[in-house]
């Protein structure tokens, strides 16, 4: 052993010593890496080429790199040393590739692959590979499945680390490069990263039957095992992906600047000729964001999970970015398809049902009203009611020409159209819509260390209107009027996406019985920009909403940040991992005093027409 190995040696033996997280790069590629003391260590050795197998061992929470054998008996004695004092149990997690992939051919289906494990004869290496083979035989793939072989250590040629280890439990798992092009050096990305997710999971259950065979750790889930931080690739592509999100605002890039003179407008030629829209002048240039938002490399983050979703964000802004640059043109509506999805069968039917089965509700008399100033105080208080909760809760309230009648959210700002008149029994609903929800999530999301919490990971705005117009129904403040201008909102969708003029859907809402203003409004925000489905969202993500509600969904990991319902098992993964934080705030309408009888109703199922008067 060199003298540069004997003080890595001591290195890291002084740092176990600690008890703090260990990051130590040496030699040529190696580290050993442990974000918090655990009674295991996946371990890569040799120098190898084999992108899998070392993505597959850097995802973990306790991993090492090293090219030699007798360097990683050294590390991995040290490292087992310190964890069988902590835990009385230790485990090591040997991964690596097999030459080629001897079971491809060219048949018209898909074979099986090659995969070995061998594991100690110890009662606690023998549960994980139990639990390791059962994992990988769940998995359901429309690429290939694995065919496991469970050769004997001392007949296992990949074993030769688990034999310099003998008093050691230790399972050698090598598994067919399946995700490389056949006589090529290029790979299939999406069977790598299955893959390597595939086998991340399943050598994460392997552990997590280890620990409960030896008694080492109490867990919840396998998935308590997995990396609790992240590193600095994360934080600045993080960064740099907010910078890209931050350098324009999507909505208000696309809502006109003239909803009034565009209502005389279009009013004066008999709602005949659609008006002109003016929009603001975008600030920045959509090839320079887009050549930054792909510049940002996702390929070092040593997290599987946190890859995908900035993956999606990335993919998310590219399409906003591409919407800013197609505005007022035939393609921003099929490039708003894209980003928000058709409006489906299902919810147009759902749509269709509310405004048939409440015609005949329409309208209750005179109503007192709010004006902006009302409007604007109210805000104020709910925001500084917040503000006592947690300082960091640091909203500004902006009242804005430039916006039709209503409230948004921009970032950490509430803006309000000064035209703004609303009935004041709506006033408290429509803030905690804005308030509770909206502004709550983004800085609630800016408290947990990675700001696309805070602007929302991709497809997130379905949920989160859900959760928001449920937010309404909470406080009382759900109105006959209000749910058919919702459920108006996806006609008005389909009608654009199917072809119709602004005109002709103006008169299809106004067949409905919606007041002129509130049609042209509506149609208004539908035909923003050239056509956005967007408004769709707010419907069917009230009906999701209800649906995770009626099967025992809990709402507490949406008050984390932006997430969409796409995300819930990946945030309660992240949240049982300790890389997420609980809210800090919780949403001051679930202190209201029907809030809690409102959810019951809710949980037992419920139709948005059953919200009504309840």
């Amino acid at each position: 052993m060199t003298s540069s190995d004997q003080v890595l040696l001591k290195t890291i033996e002084s740092a176990l010593a600690d008890g703090q997280p260990i990051r130590q790069d040496f030699g040529r590629n190696e580290r050993l890496h442990i974000d918090r003391p655990m009674p295991f260590l996946v371990v890569h050795v040799g120098r190898a080429r084999e992108p899998a197998a070392r993505d597959i061992v850097t995802a973990s929470s306790s991993y090492l790199l090293v090219s030699s054998l007798q360097r990683a008996k050294a590390i991995v004695g040290l490292v087992a040393e310190s964890m069988v004092e902590r835990f009385g149990a230790f485990i090591v997690l040997d991964i690596g590739e097999l030459k080629r992939d001897r079971l491809a051919s060219d048949a018209d289906y898909l074979p099986p692959f090659e995969m070995t494990l061998s594991a100690s004869s110890d009662a606690g290496a023998k549960a994980a590979a139990a639990a390791f083979s059962a994992a990988t035989e769940k998995v359901h793939s429309k690429f290939r499945i694995p065919q496991l072989a469970r050769p004997a250590i001392a007949s296992d040629p990949a074993a030769k680390l688990a034999r310099l280890l003998p008093k050691l439990p230790v399972l050698t798992l090598r598994f067919a490069p399946i995700y490389r092009v056949p006589e090529s050096d290029n790979v299939y990305p999406r069977l790598h990263e299955q893959l390597v997710a595939n086998l991340v999971d399943s050598g994460l259950q392997a552990i997590a039957a280890f620990t409960a065979s030896t008694k080492s750790l109490a867990i919840s889930s396998h998935r308590a095992l997995g990396r609790r931080a992240f590193i600095d690739a994360v934080s600045r592509a993080d960064k740099a992906i907010d910078d890209v999100a931050q350098s324009f605002d999507f909505l208000l890039a696309v809502t006109p600047i003239n909803a009034r003179a565009a209502w005389e407008e279009f009013s004066d030629t008999g709602f005949e000729r659609t008006p002109q829209l003016l929009y603001r002048p975008l600030t920045m240039a959509v090839d320079q964001q887009k050549k930054r938002l792909f510049s940002v490399a996702l390929d070092h983050f040593e997290d599987p999970v946190l890859t995908t979703l900035y993956r999606e964000k990335q993919q998310e802004l590219d399409l906003q970015l591409s919407l800013l640059a197609a505005r007022e043109t035939p393609r921003f509506v099929e490039l708003g398809r894209a980003l928000y999805g058709p409006v489906e069968p299902s919810l147009l039917k759902a749509a269709q049902a509310i405004l048939d089965g409440t015609k005949s509700e329409r309208g209750k008399g005179p109503r007192d009203d709010a004006d902006v100033a009302f409007v604007q105080r109210r805000a104020q208080a709910m925001i500084e009611a917040y503000v006592g909760a947690s300082p960091q809760f640091d909203a500004t309230v902006e009242v804005r020409d430039d916006l039709p009648g209503g409230m948004m959210v921009s970032g950490g700002r509430l803006l309000i159209a000064r035209s703004t008149v609303m009935a004041k029994a709506r006033v408290e609903a429509l803030l905690s819509h804005e308030v509770g929800v909206h502004l709550l999530t983004y800085f609630n999301g800016s408290a947990q260390g990675l700001r696309l919490f805070r602007s929302g990971l991709a497809g997130y705005e379905g949920v989160q209107e859900g959760l928001a117009v449920l937010a309404e129904y909470l406080v009382g403040g759900m109105t006959l009027g209000r749910l058919r201008l919702l459920a108006a909102r996806v006609i008005g969708c389909a009608a654009m996406l199917d072809g119709a003029s602004f005109p002709d859907c103006y008169k299809t809402i106004r067949a409905f019985g919606l007041p002129e203003s509130s049609a042209f409004n509506l149609v208004l925000r539908v035909y923003r920009g050239g056509g956005l489905a967007k408004d769709a969202v707010y419907l069917r993500g009230l009906l999701e909403v209800l649906s995770h509600l009626r099967s025992g969904g809990s709402l507490d990991p949406f008050w984390m940040g932006k997430i969409a319902a796409s995300h819930f098992s990946i945030i309660q993964e992240l949240s049982t991992r300790g890389l997420l934080k609980a809210p800090q705030l919780v949403p001051a309408f679930l202190s209201h005093p029907q809030a809690g009888d409102r959810l019951k109703k809710a949980a037992a199922g419920m139709s948005p027409i059953d919200m009504i008067g309840n």
